[in-house]
């Protein structure tokens, strides 16, 4: 609990980081700024304001007031869509990511450490993103490429976000698999087939989504219900070691606890970066930074870096306590997706199998929907070509490889690990130092040279993190769980 509560201590200091700036500062040093002409900014530049205490999410100054002072979101608003985006169900494949390098529950003190660490990082670069959109008046992740880094390579963070939707969209296919054959009690890939067929299919196919995006509350409700349920699994003694719980007997021998002497200095290990790659994942927002930034009302970076603060916070907390209990209440035999540990006749943990599938069910058709548009995006169809027979035609192609991947991999933990070190590090801390060391460079901003060099040396650490952490998820696979 301590380790929790130095959390804002921390957060604060990595967004103290950021250099403050006055009103004045937020309008472009150079007269023109290159490479952002188009966005027609100037205007909005002028009306932005930034006050010194910005960077800390208090009062200490009076800010300029930008045009949408009645529109737009509430900080609280944002702050639980922020906490709604970042802890969804790939929380549950975080405890096997503890297990990956250790089996005594000491091992979660470094663990608890990694998982606040990344979560400041993941923070700070989402931070970043957000001032670079109040630098140069982007509008998008793309638009805040092109305004810093040219229209030339705009191309790669439209890859690396299209292709994060799809690691996304395949690690719920996954889910669903395991998650409705522990339900059914059947074979999982003819159950994911079935599932794909009879109800993913059709909510894909829809031309309209609005209609589900009200569901999208079931993944908060789900997620808290299945802390507390772990939670009193946990203190009944219901999954004992050494099987005195009562539903040990129902347990594969695999799925059942293990617990050994591989503790605190465990983390040394380079399996310690599987769970680093897999939390790059876990804390993944970044591609919708823009987006909060530009609904906050009255969105100064002060109101901004609050709403990063306490929803980073919240998350970091919820992520660290639920990988907790997953990992105490089994140890070494976490599964990728711990909900498989439990026994399918523990009523408390099916009706949290049901909460958890109903969230994804509802929620897939929307991470897809933004798969395939950037998939179109990328093969640069037009708008006026995308018909509905086209529409479906891609539809079909690209849930059906998806499914195909789903059956083909088991691991889920395996697809957060890989997507995390791959293209989770790269939105997460490469593009957005990228960016705002530009930016900086262009404005010719020289008081924030100290958070460019912080942001960099968080892009190398990315990358190293990255490197390292997909060939151990690739090892992993290869040796079994």
């Amino acid at each position: 609990m301590k380790l929790q509560s130095m959390q804002w201590l921390f957060l604060a200091t990595a967004l103290w980081l950021i250099p403050s700036t006055t009103t004045a500062d937020i309008l472009p040093k150079k007269s023109v700024i290159t490479g952002i002409e188009h966005l027609n900014n100037k205007n909005l530049l002028k009306k932005k304001a930034i006050t010194k205490s910005a960077l800390f999410g208090v009062s200490g100054g009076a800010a300029e007031t930008p045009a949408t002072t009645t529109e737009g979101a509430s900080i609280p608003n944002e702050v639980f869509n922020l906490v709604k985006g970042i802890v969804g169900v790939g929380v549950l494949s975080l405890p096997a990511g503890v297990a990956a390098f250790g089996d005594a529950r000491s091992a979660f003190i470094p663990a608890g450490i990694l998982i606040v660490s990344i979560g400041i990082l993941s923070a700070y670069g989402f931070a970043l993103i957000g001032r670079v959109c109040a630098y140069t008046g982007a509008k998008s992740f793309r638009e805040a490429w092109t305004a810093t880094m040219g229209d030339k390579t705009s191309w790669i963070p439209a890859w690396t976000v299209t292709l994060k939707t799809f690691f996304a969209c395949l690690a719920f296919s996954m889910v669903l698999a395991d998650t409705f054959s522990s339900l059914l009690s059947t074979s999982r890939n003819p159950t994911l087939l079935g599932v794909t067929g009879l109800v993913l299919l059709p909510l894909c196919l829809l031309k309209n989504l609005k209609s589900l995006a009200p569901f999208s509350l079931l993944g908060v409700m789900g997620m808290a219900y299945t802390a507390l349920a772990m939670s009193v699994r946990l203190l009944d003694g219901s999954y004992s070691a050494g099987g005195s719980g009562k539903f040990m007997e129902q347990v594969a021998s695999h799925l059942q606890p293990k617990f050994g002497d591989a503790g605190a200095s465990s983390v040394l290990s380079p399996q310690s970066l599987i769970l680093v790659c897999m939390l790059s994942t876990a804390y993944m927002a970044h591609f919708n930074a823009p987006k909060f930034y530009l609904e906050l009302k009255n969105n100064t970076i002060q109101r901004f870096n609050t709403v990063v603060t306490y929803g980073f916070g919240i998350s970091i907390f919820l992520t660290g306590f639920i990988t907790m209990i997953g990992f105490f209440t089994f140890g070494k035999a976490c599964d990728g997706l711990v909900l498989n540990n439990y026994a399918g006749t523990d009523i408390l943990m099916s009706l949290s199998r049901i909460a958890v599938a109903v969230s994804l069910v509802f929620s897939y058709p929307l991470a897809f929907t933004g798969c395939r548009d950037g998939f179109m995006d990328i093969a640069k169809i037009p708008m006026e070509k995308r018909s509905a027979g086209t529409l479906n035609v891609v539809t079909l192609a690209l849930l059906g490889v998806i499914t195909f991947c789903a059956i083909t991999l088991t691991d889920v933990s395996f697809v957060l690990a890989f997507g995390g070190a791959t293209l989770g590090n790269a939105l997460t801390y490469v593009y957005p130092a990228l960016m705002y060391r530009a930016v900086v460079k262009q404005q010719e901003r020289t008081e924030e040279q100290m958070g460019v060099n912080v942001s960099l040396a968080s892009a190398v650490l990315g990358i190293v993190m990255g490197i390292i952490g997909a060939r151990m998820a690739i090892l992993k696979t290869g040796g079994g769980h």
